[in-house]
C-alpha cells in the first residue's frame, strides 16, 4: 500500500517540497514540489505557486508555475493553472480554467542506433531497381 502525505488547509509551507510518496495539499505551498515517481493532489483548497514535479497531477485548486508529469496532468471542473504544463497526457474538464502553454511530447523510446538506421525499402520492391547497370 502507498502512503500518502497530506497537508491540511491551514499549513503554509516556502521553500522545497521533495517526497517519496503520494501527496495532497490542501494549504499554500510557495516554492518547488518534486515527487518524481509518485502522484500530487492540489485539493479544493490547494494554493500553489510553485514549480511542480511528480508522476501524476490532479489539480482541484489553483496552481501558479510550471508543471511536470511524467504521467499525466488533469485540471477539474474547480481547478486552475497558470503556467505551462509539460507532460505525455493532458486533460483539462470543462469549467476549468488554464493559461500557459502545454507540451505533449512523449519521451523516447527508441534506441539512438534504431533513429539513425537507414529507412528500409518495402518488402514488395526490389532493393535497387536496376542495381549494377551502367
Amino acid at each position: 500500500m502507498d502512503k500518502l502525505v497530506n497537508i491540511g488547509q491551514s499549513v503554509q509551507i516556502k521553500g522545497e517540497l521533495t517526497g517519496n510518496e503520494d501527496l495532497t495539499i490542501d494549504g499554500m505551498v510557495d516554492g518547488k514540489i518534486l515527487v518524481k515517481d509518485h502522484s500530487l493532489t492540489v485539493g479544493a483548497n490547494g494554493r500553489l505557486s510553485a514549480e511542480v514535479h511528480a508522476k501524476t497531477v490532479l489539480v482541484l485548486g489553483q496552481v501558479v508555475g510550471n508543471i511536470t508529469a511524467d504521467d499525466k496532468v488533469e485540471i477539474a471542473p474547480s481547478g486552475s493553472v497558470q503556467g505551462d504544463i509539460r507532460a505525455p497526457r493532458v486533460a483539462i474538464a470543462d469549467g476549468a480554467r488554464f493559461k500557459g502553454g502545454i507540451d505533449m511530447e512523449r519521451k523516447s523510446t527508441a534506441t539512438p542506433a534504431a533513429k539513425h538506421a537507414s529507412p528500409q525499402p518495402p518488402r514488395d520492391m526490389p532493393a535497387a531497381v536496376g542495381a549494377g547497370k551502367v
